[in-house]
């Protein structure tokens, strides 16, 4: 699969990012070496092979998950109560991106 220097420049633009040519070409070669590993993965049978699943989940007394249990909500006062800024029962927060 062959990445375009415009698809690199568009997922440089997703995470804001700012990319000069040589750094371009460099991840365009490095997301091309990424998709052709994901290919030869893919070629892999895989169709005897069991899903995964949590290594400890049968295991009672070892578990590390908890328990699923459901509770009751935090409640919008006790969650701002120490909110540095707060309003409308919002968190107030500086903006950090800027386009």
């Amino acid at each position: 699969m062959k990445i375009t220097e415009k698809e690199v420049r568009y997922v440089a633009g997703l995470a804001n990012l700012q990319l000069d040519d040589s750094e371009i070409a460099r991840m365009q070669s490095d997301l091309e070496s990424i998709l052709e590993h994901f290919d030869k993965l893919n070629e892999i049978d895989t169709a005897g092979v069991a899903p995964m699943a949590q290594v400890l989940f049968e295991a009672d007394e070892t578990a590390t998950l908890r328990a699923d249990v459901p509770a009751p909500p935090l409640g919008n006062e006790a969650a701002m109560a120490n909110a540095a800024q707060k309003g409308s029962g919002y968190f107030k927060v500086p903006k950090v991106i800027e386009r």
